[in-house]
């Protein structure tokens, strides 16, 4: 037997353990923190709503903080997934500056969720721990998918999700398994950390599940096919809502503000600010049941607003939520309980929008405790497979069709995230 393989992987793990060591506790600290900032400055909101009708001056504010760190052509996540597809740097100011203007848009009550601040933020932190430790390339690239799970499970509570995430986000049809271990150990160190300072995992009820039989079933793949479709929408949206916004009011403060004031407008028209902030008020909703018809609609344009306008903090939150109350109204249409059927939206609709189907199904797991896993799988699958080539992330890469066995290298002819196709369509 050779002795050579296995003291690599015995060196192997020694590095890599240390390193997720450092990186989970930096990341579970950090998420922490950012965890209650995010809860402070939510609960002074809620218990002073006025304050939304300051978000075209917030939003003002953070275009003027990009411009001064001459960062207004910063791609947020975009930036990240490249780091670790192409090696690319994730810019020096990049941690501070989404730390602090994902607060500030959440304390406006823009419709912006957490995890692009996760994500971009542990990959920041991965990356200065990569070139702090004289790194290689490949190894900073791990680097930085250890530093993005170990923040996303700070603040989620869910590691294995995490950890597979931040693999699977990148490439698509190609799974990094030299990631797996620092990816995993940083998750579940982070994940722990937080807890310990209290930061609770995202967990809902999801209530009665019903039995599998073919109905049922039947009804699941309708769902997950309608899943799709909104996935479609949702992708298109908040694409088209930023090149617009952009084409329309070219200066960014000018644009933030406007988009700030229109969001502002329509919460005053609507009289409620459920559809401000990340959306978990709203998925609590919407699993009791108590959302209308058009809430799903509703959050899906208070959210291309929002980023239109530059608002920080990423989609994946609202998406959850736009997912739930999809959901909650198919279910209550076709007869499957409310709290499942808006749990299986959400999972669905995270599916279609960011092509992570292991992801999703492991988000599952953890965040409804394992219950239901069947309707999951053909939810998920069916969402993430006539999704087609759209993507919340314009980085994304494909390797593979997602119908045919033919490879699609698409390091070259990237899929537009908005056309769903690839250059040489």
């Amino acid at each position: 037997m050779k002795t050579k393989p296995i003291v690599h992987s015995i060196r192997y793990l020694f590095k890599w353990t240390l390193f997720s060591l450092a990186a989970g506790a930096a990341g579970g600290l950090t998420g922490a923190l950012f965890a209650k900032a995010i809860r402070a400055v939510t609960g002074l909101r809620t218990d002073h709503p006025w304050i939304i009708y300051l978000l075209p001056v917030i939003g003002a504010a953070i275009a003027l903080l990009y411009k001064l760190t001459h960062e207004e052509k910063n791609r947020g996540t975009n930036m990240v997934l490249t780091a670790i597809s192409e090696g690319n740097d994730v810019t020096v100011p990049t941690g501070p500056l989404i730390f602090v203007s994902t607060i500030l848009s959440h304390l406006g009550g823009a419709s912006v969720g957490r995890e692009g601040a996760a994500l971009q933020l542990g990959g920041w932190m991965g990356r200065r721990f990569g070139e702090l430790l004289h790194f290689s390339d490949d190894d900073r690239r791990i680097a930085v998918m250890s530093g993005m799970s170990a923040v996303f499970a700070a603040l989620f509570g869910t590691p294995v999700a995490a950890a597979i995430f931040c693999i699977e986000v990148v490439r698509i049809g190609v799974f990094h398994y030299v990631a797996l271990i620092p990816c995993v150990f940083s998750a579940f160190i982070g994940s722990e950390i937080a807890k310990r300072l209290g930061v609770q995992p995202e967990l809902w009820p999801i209530g009665t599940v019903p039995w599998t039989g073919a109905v049922n079933l039947l009804k699941a793949a309708g769902l997950g096919l309608c899943c799709a479709l909104l996935s479609i929408l949702l992708v298109i949206s908040f694409h088209r809502a930023a090149e617009l916004a952009r084409k329309l009011i070219p200066n960014a403060v000018l644009r933030a503000a406007a988009c700030g004031a229109l969001i502002a407008g329509l919460t005053l028209l609507l009289g409620t600010t459920v559809y401000s902030g990340a959306g978990t008020e709203l998925i609590s909703l919407a699993m009791a049941g108590n959302t209308n018809i058009f809430a799903f609609l509703l959050k899906l344009l208070f959210t291309a607003l929002a980023i239109a306008g530059g608002f920080k903090g990423g989609e994946i939150v609202p998406t959850l939520s736009i997912g739930a109350c999809f959901g909650a109204l198919f279910g209550t249409v076709v007869g499957l309980p409310v709290p499942f059927a808006a749990a299986l939206g959400m999972i669905a609709v995270f599916a279609g929008a960011t092509n992570c189907p292991i992801a999703s199904l492991m988000i599952a797991m953890e965040m409804f405790q394992g219950a239901a896993l069947p309707f999951f799988a053909i939810t998920v699958t069916l969402s993430f497979v006539l999704s087609g080539y759209y993507s919340l992330y314009g980085s994304q890469r494909f390797a593979f069709s997602k119908t045919g066995i033919k490879v699609e290298e698409m390091k070259k002819e990237e899929a537009d995230p908005v056309s769903g196709k690839t250059s040489s369509e």
